[in-house]
C-alpha cells in the first residue's frame, strides 16, 4: 500500500480517537457539579477512555483505536450543603469525582494531538497532490 495513504489512515484513526476523547472530557467538565437526584444518591461519576494500538494487516501501519470507555471508581468528595436536595440527613452532599484542572489538562493534550493528526492529514494530502502534478507534467 502507498505510504501516503497509510499516513492518511493513521492520522484519521488519531483524529477519531482524539475526537472521542474530547467528547468524554467535555462530558466530565459539564457534569463536574452534578449531584444525585435524591438524598444520599451518588452523583455523576467521571468517565475515562483507554486507547489501544491496532495494526492494519493490509498496510502494516499502526493506528489507534478506542479500546474501552469506563468510569473512574475513585471516591466522591463531600460538602456540607443542607439546602441541597441531594443532601443526606447530616446535610452532606456527594460531589462528582471530577477534577476540572485534570480535565482541562486532558482537553489541552487531546486538542494538541488532534491538531497534530490534522496537520499530518494536510501534509499527506499536499504530497499526494504534488505527486499527481509531477505525473501530469512528465507526460
Amino acid at each position: 500500500m502507498d505510504p501516503l495513504v497509510s499516513a492518511l489512515k493513521v492520522a484519521a484513526s488519531g483524529l477519531e480517537a482524539e475526537s472521542t476523547r474530547l467528547r468524554i472530557v467535555s462530558e466530565n467538565i459539564a457534569n463536574a457539579r452534578s449531584t444525585g437526584d435524591t438524598a444520599g444518591a451518588d452523583p455523576y461519576r467521571r468517565k475515562t477512555i483507554s486507547f489501544a494500538a491496532e495494526v492494519d494487516r493490509v498496510s502494516g501501519a499502526s493506528s489507534v483505536e478506542v479500546q474501552k470507555l469506563g468510569v473512574d471508581q475513585s471516591d466522591f468528595s463531600v460538602e456540607f450543603d443542607p439546602g441541597n436536595p441531594a443532601a443526606d440527613d447530616k446535610g452532606m452532599v456527594k460531589l462528582p469525582n471530577v477534577n476540572v484542572l485534570i480535565e482541562m489538562a486532558d482537553m489541552r493534550e487531546a486538542n494538541r494531538s488532534y491538531e497534530a493528526n490534522l496537520q499530518t492529514t494536510k501534509q499527506a494530502r499536499d504530497l499526494i497532490s504534488q505527486t499527481i502534478d509531477l505525473l501530469r507534467a512528465s507526460q
